[in-house]
């Protein structure tokens, strides 16, 4: 991550400055003002510039860390972003969020946590060639929604061949559906299919 510190009379004039001389654009720039301009006495005596630092993020996966972090900053101040994977091959990175207020980005059943990530996917591949797939987590919320889900696939695949019929889950994101699938795709007695369009597509499981 390169980072620099620009002085210039108005933080506009320093910003500007500093994106020419790291050769990039204000979008995908962080920036902080560590000091505001001020004109002097009858503009002459007592001048103070502005100065601001700037974070340039140098791969991708920089940039989606610094971009989760500047919306998660707005959710609340105590939560923290770090990368703790990174697949260079299949273009994938795992990024995880700790802190206190994790309810605030898990949401219902995970929901803010999911559109947090499609945000963050979004921002960081617009006008890209090379796509890089961000997954987000929240201290070990997707290996606990994991396993959630495969006990429901069980136990909703019982009652399916006690009854003898089918059983219509609750609309699911496709990550959770396909948990679904895999968990009962070798069970005996029953088969899944998916039904309806986004974002109400279910997981139905039928008895055979």
């Amino acid at each position: 991550m390169k980072r620099v510190i620009v002085s210039e009379d108005t933080v506009d004039e320093a910003l500007n400055k500093g994106l020419e001389r790291l050769g990039t654009i204000k979008e995908k720039v962080d920036f902080d003002v560590l000091q505001e301009g001020e004109e002097g006495f009858l503009g002459l005596f007592g001048t103070q510039s502005a100065r601001i630092k700037i974070k340039n993020p140098e791969s991708k996966s920089e940039h989606a860390e610094m971009f989760l972090q500047k919306v998660v900053n707005n959710m609340a101040s105590d939560l923290s972003v770090e990368l703790i994977e990174e697949n260079k091959e299949n273009q994938k990175i795992v990024l995880n969020i700790t802190g206190e207020d994790l309810g605030l980005v898990i949401g219902y059943r995970g929901k803010t946590l999911d559109a947090l990530q499609y945000l963050t996917n979004l921002a960081i591949n617009k006008g890209e060639e090379d796509y890089l797939q961000v997954v987000l987590d929240a201290e070990g919320y997707r290996a606990r929604r994991k396993k959630t889900l495969e006990k429901l696939a069980i136990k909703m695949s019982k009652k399916a061949k006690s009854k003898g019929t089918k059983v219509k889950l609750d609309p699911m994101p496709p990550h959770e559906r396909k948990i679904i699938h895999t968990t009962l795709q070798k069970k005996s007695g029953v088969s899944t299919h998916s039904e309806g369009q986004e974002p109400y597509r279910k997981v139905v499981i039928v008895a055979e």
